[in-house]
Order: structure tokens, then sequence, then C-alpha cells
């Protein structure tokens, strides 16, 4: 396993850098003591029993009462599903207990870093109501077809322009060139989101539900499509 990786995952999950370690080892050494989690870990006694305590209070290990304090994992399935019904019940009293309503901010928002746009993605398609176009590489669409299938099982318009061969069911597709690295979404023709995404440092997309650029964008969208369609009617003669 990566434990680079796996370290990373636990940091999402409320833990610091040496507690997510010191977690990972117990779930691969198994029970153990203060002492042997330091060694294994290659970190200093007194840090490993403060990570440890740290994981008892978090819910992520157990202390076990022998001639010796041991440390047992609690299941990294049973750890996560806490921590996430536990957000979510935060999340819901959060939300009741909001003192200004939300109001959605205007002008033109960058997005920066891989996660961040795919989060943004990902929350535009959960919340749109009529419909959505999405323009992408056919290689990212799978990244999101659990939430277009959702809509378009729910009769939503979803139509798709990529790069290759795609199949939704429900879903309109529309085949281009080569799309690079070039990403654009609009839903419900209200919300935009366009820009780069992909392998490098370079990911970047600007966000508005500005009805200047929503315009502009629908008006390019149709042109690229109405393109696609003169070009199969000729390809087809």
């Amino acid at each position: 396993m990566d434990e680079q990786r796996f370290v990373e995952c636990l940091m999402d999950f409320r833990m610091t850098r040496q507690e997510a370690l010191v977690y990972w080892t117990l779930l691969v050494k198994g029970k153990q003591t203060g002492y042997e989690v330091a060694k294994e870990a290659g970190i200093s006694r007194s840090n490993a029993y403060s990570s440890l305590a740290a994981l008892v209070e978090k819910g992520a290990a157990y202390l076990v009462e022998e001639s010796a304090k041991r440390y047992v994992p609690v299941a990294l399935e049973e750890f996560c599903e806490n921590c996430i019904r536990r957000m979510k019940v935060e999340e819901e009293w959060m939300v009741n207990h909001l003192p200004v309503e939300h109001v959605e901010e205007e002008g033109y928002i960058t997005i920066e870093g891989e996660g961040n746009i795919l989060d943004k993605i990902r929350n535009l398609l959960v919340n749109a109501r009529e419909r959505v176009y999405i323009s992408c590489p056919v290689r990212l669409l799978d990244g999101f077809e659990e939430e277009m299938k959702r809509l378009a099982d729910a009769g939503k318009k979803v139509v798709i322009i990529t790069d290759g061969a795609y199949f939704l069911e429900g879903a309109k597709v529309y085949v281009t060139g080569d799309k690079g690295r070039q990403i654009g979404l609009i839903v419900d023709s209200k919300y935009v989101l366009s820009g780069e995404y992909g392998a490098g440092s370079m990911n970047t997309c600007l966000y508005s539900g500005q009805n200047n650029f929503v315009m502009v964008f629908k008006t390019a969208l149709a042109n690229e499509i109405q393109l696609i369609e003169i070009r199969k009617g000729e390809n087809q003669r």
C-alpha cells in the first residue's frame, strides 16, 4: 500500500500527519505498545504516546489494559464512517443555525487545484435542477458519470461534448476533435465553469453566475454543437 497517500487521506479525517502515521502503523502491525509504535514509526516515544492519546480521543484507536498498555486500531471503515456521520450531523446543525442567509457570490471566481476543480464540478452537477452541458476530454467523464447518470435518470437534460466515443443512457453525446485540457460546464443556464484541468500544475478554472459570461458560454457551446452536426452531415454524404 502507498503509505504516503494513505497518510494524506487520513489527514482529511482530522488527523495530523504524525497521528495518521501512527494510525497507519497500528493498522499494519496490529496491537502495540507506545514504545513499539515509536520504533516502527521512527518517532520519539513522547510523540508516539501523544499521538496515540489523540487517536483514542478521536475514535481511531482503543487502549487495551494488559501488563503493559497496548493500543489497537479501530477498523478503517468503521473510523471513516463514524467521522462522516459526525460531520453530517455538524453540517446539518451549522446550516440550520447560520446567522445570515447564504447569498450566491457574484463576479468571477478563480478555482485552482485539481481537487478543488473536481469538487466544484461535482457540486454543480449535484445541485443542477434542469439541464447540464459539459465539454471535456473523454478521459475525464468517468469521474462525473455517477452524477450525470443521476440527472439523466431523473429526466434532466444532459448534453456532453467530448473527443472520443462515450455512451450514457439518457444523455446526448457529441463527438468532436481533441479537447486537450479544456473543460467547460454550464448548469441550468445560470452557472458556468470553464478552464483547464489535467496532469501537471496548471489546473485553473473560472467560475461565474454573471449573465453576460453565461450567455457567451452558451453561444460558444451552441456554435460548437452546430459545427459538429454540419461536419457529421458532410461525412454522411
